[in-house]
């Protein structure tokens, strides 16, 4: 077949099993109602999310022959079972039609790879190159700071990492204490992520271009790989880092007890100076009441940095959509799917999970100077952070209207062809005058006048893209998985004893017995076989860099 019809007379409601949705139950509100009046259709979302208990809902359906109508499901090992396994249809038969996604042959081809058919669709596809950064308006990581207090010392030079550590202090004795009566610290840490190593002695390598994988740190440029208990490495050199700092009581002493949650509301409550990621600082701090008034957390100028960023995957991401093969109607939901890859599928899909506008003539249209930019109601909604629905659009509240699929098919940061703008509205010129403060002024003015930190970076060339290439690292025998459990837990042991040691000599000791112990446990053989993933991804991504550009 080479099209979809152009309407439905009969209703159908489809069971949605989606591994990434946050909600189970029906789709309500103005996405819902875009669905049913373009395919007569209900959404019915199956969450294993918030069903609980694993795999055990995954499990319990497989069993049963009928996973769902629709699916989202990781590609690979779970993908594979399922092909096997004749639960999902191979959608040959209808991708003649589906013109929206075979715009990203090369990702359909990569998903369905090995197989005889096409049995899976990507998600989080893209036309920007692999070797361009994914990212939004800012990085993933990056060295931020209360910019306020930065501003107050006369914007001192910060050369290295290490640099930062009198800045720092000078910060803290500028303002000790947070409008709550509490002690003000520059660094504040906790344990909640912590695996194959301390997480967060892993961020600082990250503003040098490193990256995690087992226990290796790779850089994005596939140009260097460490040990992470190669004492002259950098994640030793954080350790380093983190000790002098608490040395110097700059390190919050509730660090070893706290968790994300308690850390998060310290932030907000300006408790803490210095955060690894714009998404902690600036997402509790960066209130309209504190940028307005100048306060806020911005990058720091590191004179060395070289943020690692992930680049734009030529092939998606882990997740892939498939048609269930028990589905009462296939070639409707091929036709939904192929919407979502549409334009107005990638606005009105994606505005849960990655900024994407929203519909157009609801929450942002083409404005007179043609250029996008948000309704009165867009800016309720994304400002304001409330709207309510007029009822054309399906009525309620904003929020709860939007998709629950919960991923998107392209990434936002992609550019709509017909406006010439990504399909993020933040990075619309009308949304970042709009947004603009009195923090967003002043950092700008002392950083080259750069409109963001991604234009920032990008101007002064200190981000070092890793090419998108999807490269997963195979799963661990079991054998490997038994040492590495039992290595990672002493390297994060010690990893925290040695941030908070007493003196030099304890922390030197310190050192001595975490590669004494890692060694003694066999971390040889688990990192041969960390190294020899690092530089199987490091191939994928010369290999699509090469491939795609």
């Amino acid at each position: 077949m080479s099209s979809f019809p152009a309407k439905w007379d009969k209703e159908i409601t489809i069971d949605v099993f989606d591994g990434l949705a946050n909600y189970m139950g029906m789709q309500k509100g103005w996405f819902a109602k875009i669905v049913k009046d373009k395919f007569n259709m209900k959404l019915n979302i199956i969450a294993p999310n918030v069903a609980g208990g694993g795999d055990t809902l995954y499990n319990t359906r497989v069993a049963a022959g009928d996973l769902g109508d629709l699916i989202i499901t990781d590609q690979g090992e779970k993908l594979d079972d399922l092909v096997q396994g004749g639960l999902v249809q191979d959608l040959s038969k209808y991708y003649p039609a589906m013109k929206n996604v075979s715009k990203y042959q090369a990702a359909v081809d990569y998903v369905n790879k090995g197989k005889d058919g096409v049995y899976a669709l990507p998600t989080q596809v893209s036309s920007i190159k692999p070797t361009q950064s994914s990212e939004g308006l800012d990085p993933t990581f990056g060295p931020y700071l209360r910019w306020d207090l930065y501003k107050k010392l006369g914007y001192p030079q910060v050369n290295t990492l290490e640099d930062l550590l009198p800045v720092l202090k000078q910060m803290q004795d500028l303002e000790p204490t947070a409008p709550n009566g509490k002690k003000v610290y520059a660094l504040s840490l906790f344990k909640d992520w912590d695996g194959n190593m301390m997480n967060n002695a892993k961020q600082p390598t990250t503003y040098y271009g490193y990256d995690e994988l087992g226990f290796v740190l790779a850089k994005a440029d596939g140009s260097d790989y460490q040990s992470i208990i190669d004492p002259n490495g950098q994640y030793m050199r954080t350790l380093k880092f983190f000790y002098d700092a608490n040395k110097m009581g700059l390190v919050d002493p509730e660090s070893t007890t706290q968790n994300y949650d308690t850390l998060f509301s310290k932030y907000q409550n300006g408790q803490v100076l210095f955060s690894w990621w714009p998404w902690l600082g600036q997402s509790a701090y960066n209130t309209e009441a504190n940028t307005t008034a100048g306060r806020g957390f911005e990058i720091a100028p590191l004179k060395d940095m070289d943020v690692f960023s992930y680049g734009a995957s030529a092939y998606g991401g882990k997740q892939v959509l498939s048609i269930g093969s028990k589905a009462e109607d296939p070639e409707r939901i091929a036709a939904f799917i192929n919407w979502l890859y549409s334009q107005e599928g990638t606005y009105s899909n994606g505005s849960q999970t990655g900024a994407a506008a929203g519909p157009q003539g609801l929450t942002w249209d083409v404005a007179s100077d043609g250029k996008p930019a948000l309704t009165d109601f867009g800016k309720q909604v994304f400002i304001d952070g409330k709207g309510t629905v007029p009822a054309e659009w399906g009525g309620g509240d904003y929020t709860d209207g939007v998709s629950t699929l919960n991923v998107s098919l392209v990434l936002p940061n992609d550019v709509d062809e017909k406006t010439g703008y990504p399909y993020n509205y933040q990075f619309w010129p009308s949304y970042q005058k709009l947004t603009s403060t009195a923090l967003s002024k002043d950092w700008s003015s002392h950083m080259d006048d750069a409109t963001s930190t991604m234009d920032y970076l990008k101007k002064n060339d200190q981000l070092l893209v890793a090419p998108g290439a999807s490269y997963t690292a195979p799963t661990d025998s079991s054998e490997i998985q038994t040492l590495r459990n039992q290595i990672k837990a002493v390297i994060v042991q010690y990893s925290w004893k040695m941030s908070f040691a007493k003196n030099d000599a304890q922390f030197d000791s310190l050192q001595k017995e975490l590669i004494s112990k890692a060694n003694g446990l066999g971390f040889d053989k688990v990192l041969k076989v960390d190294m020899d993933n690092a530089k199987a991804q490091n191939t994928a991504r010369v290999d699509v860099a090469k491939k795609l550009g």
